[in-house]
């Protein structure tokens, strides 16, 4: 407690003192504010104390249901720990909603009341720790608005429990809160007779289109504008045009307006005939309407074909696939008939039907538009289309522009049967059990839904499940309906009216609604089963995603048994196609990556259930790696290269040469024809692969790209290069990229991997330049100098994620050669390391934070964090205080020594350990002790706490303490 306070007195005199002062800042006071652009928001410091605390308290004026469901899984992590909250709040200005009451009474740790206080307008969040308190005030309501875009500001301060400030704040408090009447269902319901409906679509400024019309004038329809996103599309199609190209394809996410989008290119062209071809018949009618709303004009210019409606003459005609490509039907067009052609889902188009289509027709213009191109047969789309991407826009880019329904996804935990979750294996009877229903019945509830009714669709794994599911929900109360393939498209569009029209609360279905169904006011999405790929669950939560009048947004439930491709959903959710174990981690436990007011969430039990599946799952089976390759060829129409991966946001190269040496080993692996490389030439390419292609350093990328350029470089022309990219320039740093590429820093076993020969010389000390041998490689094989450019672009590429000024890039990953090699140690010593060793005036340390159950006794320390500034860290066994190592660790400040600790969670992170920043010991902490060997003697062991420069963000902190968020 001494040190606490010690601490929070140092943040208190720099925060409001001198902002010079001192080192120590865990407790200074901070402004917090929502920056998009930075990924910063309230929402995160707020969920940082909640997770936290022993109780908390909550003043807040206004509450909304999107607000409240940003905390609902961390106040349900809460409740298993036993700890309690209380929320203050009112109906000042009617605004909050009756249902958000409902909402609040389902939070059963938490005591609601209401106050009658005239203008109650407070804004406050009140967090008890152990022996002092942090406190959020300023401007931001529970809203998630206000939690994560609104211009806001607010300032986080930390009080002992005696402070003042704090009394002052909790007085009013239990003031305020006495008087207050406790929230009842009896309340809520008096309430709702009051209450009027908040209309979500005026609050969101939704356009709202002409409905009824015989004609629908040309002047009412151009005063329809495209949005932003559909104007940058426009002028990418119309490139198109302009280059010469008669095909583009559209990949655009579901609810992102791809319809409208080409309803405005038609208005644009203006074809004396167009065809709009769709894979069913339920979107054609509305394909139709979109576009006599956004064309205008007569009601005659536009037709169907289809069924028994055959309106073939129509200037603008709509037909499904089915009716068009029939033999009889395409005769009675001509193939210049149409002027453009758009087809809707045009992933399918690899089936028969449409290519006799594509095949007859000869358009002026083709159109095609999906969501998802990426086929898992061996149909080329791209090639379709001629690799004419006229324009994309993803999940995120959409949320960002605020064109799709915000979303909050819970990871929830999967019913445990028998004391074991459920997993793909589940007999039928596991997954229809009363038990599991009841969990299932429990969670949707818990997590609700927008609007005043729910509109459900629930994805099973299979069909039976689908049926039993519906039946044992059905004598629970609810109204529900299976559908599968089994059932036609007239009872599929009959119970999708249902639905909507409230007859019905949920559609249990297998995976027919993946795409091709368009349900707007689906507010609750629920999915039952494993996810098999990222395709398809984004599939299924875009169902949720189009914005509707009766929704403020969609509530995404994932039930996260223990299935082996868990892994999947943190890559499916952040769109990270990289295969790198490290960033699925990092996006299972940092979900900024989520745009607007959108959040990702997982309960803690669902958290670790992901965590398994990353460290259990082979990212790097050669079957991953062949489909992810020939869907980026497919892409690009040509043989991709490195560069391509990480422009294309597909594979991390480093994962790719990690596991094949280098790329050629990698394309001859894929079956590619490509130039010979002799033996030597396969060596540097693998040094160069291993060596500098992360981009952790950028010095070795930057001089490698000089000599490609220009053959020589000064040894001041580097320097003036290495300036100009903000690099340091020290003596020491220039001559360890030096003995990297002379490779003397090597073990002799890589440097026989490496050739065994120098790579870049420096002749006589004043330039430098490629050996003789390499030059030679060069000169005479233009394919391995193209290889060795794609390193060079590639490492570039990745080294923006490192700070150039620095020799280590805090929260980054490094191995002990990495530490080596950039604190500019002559020679690799990572296997003499261990977990510290002191040398050169730095000394990295190393910690295994959770150890393996098998470690020997002798080396299981007892390293833990005391906070997420201080680290109490036991040197290796058999030292004392008189060992000349520890001495030096000891009185590092005054040998001028820099300590840098590294951190992994467990061995199941790899090689790789987190960089957490410099740290000092705290010498008043320092103390001799004993710890047993292996064979229960006692030797003597050295532990001290170490002060870290910044304390670890709160995220990572609890990821490595706890293994979870």
């Amino acid at each position: 407690m001494e040190n606490f306070l010690r601490n929070l007195e140092d943040s208190l005199h720099k925060g409001f003192i001198d902002r010079n002062y001192g080192k120590i800042d865990t407790y200074k006071p901070r402004l917090l504010v929502n920056n998009t652009s930075t990924n910063v928001d309230v929402l995160t410091s707020l969920v940082e104390d909640l997770d936290n605390c022993k109780s908390f308290i909550f003043s807040v004026a206004f509450i909304t249901e999107s607000g409240l469901a940003t905390l609902k899984s961390h106040l349900l992590d809460l409740k298993r720990k036993g700890i309690r909250g209380q929320i203050l709040t009112s109906t000042f200005l009617n605004f909050n909603q009756p249902k958000v009451f409902k909402e609040l009474m389902k939070i059963t740790n938490v005591e609601v009341r209401l106050t009658e206080l005239k203008g109650f307008h407070s804004k406050g969040y009140i967090f008890e720790h152990d022996k002092y308190f942090s406190l959020i005030v300023g401007s931001s309501n529970l809203t998630a608005q206000a939690l994560k875009v609104n211009y806001e500001w607010n300032v986080k301060l930390t009080s002992y429990e005696d402070g003042e400030v704090i009394t002052h704040f909790k007085n009013q408090f239990e003031e305020v809160w006495k008087e207050a009447s406790p929230l009842t269902d009896a309340w809520i319901k008096s309430y709702e007779e009051i209450h009027k409906p908040f209309d979500y679509q005026a609050a969101t400024k939704l356009i709202e289109f002409p409905k009824n019309y015989e004609v629908n004038s040309v002047q009412t329809a151009v005063n329809i504008k495209p949005n932003k996103m559909q104007k940058a599309a426009l002028e990418q199609i119309q490139s198109v045009r302009n280059e010469g190209h008669d095909k583009g394809l559209v990949i655009s996410a579901t609810g992102t307006g791809k319809t409208y989008l080409s309803a405005f290119d038609v208005r644009r062209v203006a074809p004396k005939r167009m065809l709009f071809v769709v894979h069913r018949e339920q979107i054609l009618h509305k394909a139709k309407t979109d576009f006599q709303r956004i064309m205008g004009g007569l009601e005659k210019d536009f037709g169907i074909l289809s069924g028994s409606i055959k309106q073939k003459d129509a200037r603008y005609l709509f037909t499904t696939i089915q009716s068009i490509s029939k033999q009889d039907t395409l005769k009675q067009f001509s193939s210049v008939e149409f002027d453009y052609i758009l087809i809707d889902e045009v992933h399918k188009a690899g089936a028969a039907s449409y290519l006799r289509v594509i095949d007859y027709f000869k358009p002026k213009f083709l159109l095609g538009m999906t969501a998802t191109p990426e086929r898992t047969d061996d149909f080329n789309i791209y090639e379709l289309f001629d690799y004419n991407i006229a324009y994309e826009i993803r999940l995120q880019e959409a949320l960002d522009e605020d064109m799709l329904c915000p979303f909050h996804y819970f990871g929830v935990t999967d019913f445990e049967y028998n004391g074991e979750f459920i997993d793909e294996t589940a007999i039928l009877s596991k997954l229809v059990t009363n038990e599991r229903v009841e969990h299932i019945i429990d969670k949707i509830d818990y997590y609700g839904h927008s609007g005043e009714s729910v509109k459900g669709l629930i994805f099973c794994s299979r069909k039976e499940e689908a049926v039993k599911l519906s039946e044992a929900l059905n004598q629970k109360g609810f109204r529900t309906i299976s559908l599968t393939g089994d059932n036609s498209q007239e009872e599929r569009m009959h119970q999708v009216d249902r639905l909507e029209n409230g007859s019905l609360d949920y559609i249990i279905t297998v995976d027919i609604f993946n795409e091709g169904i368009d349900i707007p006011s689906i507010n609750q999405v629920v999915m039952l089963r494993q996810t098999q790929s990222s395709i398809i669950f984004i599939q299924q939560l875009g169902r949720g995603l189009r914005k509707h009048k009766t929704k403020e947004y969609v509530t995404i439930i994932d039930f996260i048994g223990n299935y082996k491709n868990n892994f999947l959903i943190p890559m499916a959710l952040s769109g990270d196609k990289s295969l790198n174990k490290d960033n699925v981690r990092r996006h299972t436990n940092e979900t900024s990556y989520i745009k607007g007011i959108s959040t990702v969430n997982f309960e803690e039990v669902a958290k670790k259930q992901i965590f398994k599946s990353i460290n259990a799952s082979n990212l790097t089976a050669l079957k991953i790696f062949k489909d992810a390759f020939v869907e980026l060829k497919n892409r690009l129409g040509r043989t991709p290269y490195l560069y391509d991966f990480i422009k294309n946001h597909s594979i991390d190269p480093v994962v790719i040469t990690g596991k094949y040496k280098n790329y050629y080993t990698f394309l001859s692996k894929m079956k590619e024809e490509v130039p010979m490389l002799r033996a030597y030439e396969n060596c540097v390419l693998t040094m160069l692969s291993s060596e500098v292609l992360d981009g952790k350093r950028k010095h070795e990328l930057i001089l490698l790209e000089k000599l490609l350029e220009h053959t020589t470089i000064s040894t001041e022309g580097f320097k003036h290069a290495l300036s100009e990219s903000e690099c340091i320039a020290n003596v020491d740093t220039i001559t360890s990229v030096h003995r990297i590429f002379d490779l003397s820093f090597f073990t002799q076993s890589d440097k026989k991997k490496y050739g065994n020969k120098p790579i870049i010389i420096l002749n006589s000390g004043q330039t430098y330049s490629f050996s003789e041998p390499i030059q030679e490689s060069l000169q005479s094989n233009p394919y391995f100098k193209k290889l060795i450019i794609d390193v060079v672009k590639s490492g570039l590429e990745r080294s923006k994620k490192y700070h150039p000024k620095k020799q280590l890039t805090r929260y980054e990953k490094y191995t002990r050669k990495d530490a080596c090699k950039l604190l500019n140690w002559k020679n690799d010593e990572s296997s003499t390391m261990y977990g510290y060793k002191p040398k050169y005036r730095t000394c990295p340390i190393f910690v295994t934070y959770h150890k393996n159950d098998e470690v020997e006794a002798s080396v299981d320390y007892g390293d833990e964090f005391i906070s997420p500034k201080v680290f109490k860290w036991y040197t290796r066994s058999k030292r004392t205080l008189a060992s000349e190592e520890v001495k030096k660790i000891i009185h590092a400040d005054d040998m001028n020594m820099d300590l840098h600790l590294f951190i992994k969670k467990d061995d199941d992170e790899g090689s790789g350990f987190y960089y957490l920043g410099k740290t000092l010991p705290n010498k008043e902490t320092v103390e001799q002790a004993m710890m047993l060997d292996k064979n229960g003697k006692d030797i003597p062991v050295v532990h001290m706490n170490m002060v870290l420069d910044k304390p670890v963000e709160h995220k990572l902190y609890h990821y490595i303490v706890h293994g979870i968020n």
